[in-house]
Order: C-alpha cells, then sequence, then structure tokens
C-alpha cells in the first residue's frame, strides 16, 4: 500500500525498478515478489523492467530456486496457483516461465562490497542477520544503505532488528527508509 505506490512513482518515466532479496535461499521470496508485482501493475506489468536480483552464498539453494520447483501451501490464492505455477507429475508445481524470467540468481557473499550496477528501491535481507554478530550486522547493514537509493527501503523479518545507531529510519515493523 505504500512501498510499491512510491516505487512505481519514483519510475514513471524509466518504467526501471531495481529490487534485491538478498539470501534468498530456496527461491520463494523473489518469486512471491515478482508474482505481487505482476499483480501490482496489472496489464501494465510488460511495459516495466521488474527483474529482480536474488542471491545467496549457497550453490546448492540457488540451484534449488533457479529449478523453481515447490510443493505448494494451500495458503496459497487458487489465481497465484493458476496464473504463476505448472503443476508437475508428482503433485509438486514449478513456477511459470514469465515468473523464473523475472528473477536473476546470482551468487554473492554478504559480507563482500555491495558493487552493483545500480542502487536499490528495495532491499530484503529476511532471517539472514539473525546468524550474525551486532558488528558483521551493524557492517552489512551500512553496505545496504549505500546500495539503497534515496527514499528507498530495506524490510527485514520480524525475528530481526537492526542495531542502535542505523542510518535508516523506521518507518513500520521491520521496514526501515533512507531518508
Amino acid at each position: 500500500k505504500t512501498i510499491l505506490p512510491q516505487v512505481t512513482q519514483r519510475h514513471q518515466r524509466d518504467k526501471s525498478m531495481a529490487i534485491w532479496s538478498a539470501g534468498c535461499s530456496s527461491g520463494e521470496e523473489p518469486y512471491n515478489i515478482t508474482m505481487y508485482l505482476f499483480d501490482y501493475l496489472g496489464s501494465q506489468a510488460s511495459t516495466w523492467d521488474t527483474r529482480l536480483l536474488a542471491t545467496d552464498l549457497s550453490m546448492d539453494a540457488l540451484a534449488k530456486a533457479q529449478k523453481g520447483v515447490y510443493e505448494l501451501p494451500e495458503t496459497l490464492p487458487p489465481r497465484w496457483k493458476q496464473s504463476y505455477f505448472v503443476p508437475q507429475a508428482n503433485g509438486h508445481y514449478e513456477v511459470a516461465p514469465k515468473v523464473k524470467n523475472n528473477v536473476i540468481f546470482r551468487q554473492f557473499n554478504l559480507m563482500e562490497p555491495i558493487r552493483f550496477r545500480r542502487q536499490f528501491d528495495v532491499i530484503f535481507c529476511r532471517n539472514v542477520m539473525i546468524y550474525f554478530d551486532n558488528p558483521t550486522k551493524t557492517a552489512l547493514i551500512n553496505r545496504f544503505y549505500d546500495a539503497t537509493v534515496p527514499g528507498g527501503y530495506l524490510i527485514i523479518s520480524l525475528s530481526e532488528n537492526l542495531p542502535p545507531n542505523t542510518r535508516y529510519q523506521r518507518v513500520a515493523t521491520s521496514i526501515f527508509q533512507k531518508r
């Protein structure tokens, strides 16, 4: 209700969003984000570049993510099941090509400098920092901040918190903005 309207307004001219799923694990998050983007943009989705970057350190997790085959939860909206998945013989479902093609998977170590071509409108880093000590977490948050556009967002999980004295401003539970 807030973030997508702001991002689409910011990019009305270039029609190109920059979203990063850092620590994407087996890919559910970036595919889910893509589905939300497609739903939000509706008939205009094809006029936007919504490709998102999904990174993880684990090559095994990235291989599973690129396959995009999952057992779907009962809570998945039936419309999503029809629009965004292809049934497989074993009762699992494969992410539809239009969704798969919107996600760019890359191996990346979050301890390394962040040097991507452009800054991000939204960075998702959920259930990753729970494994880091405070100095490591602080250094990562500072790198994320530098990789976020002014007005952009960092979204973490409900079980995490940012260290004190972060440059991001909290705008909601687990949502922070670069002001």
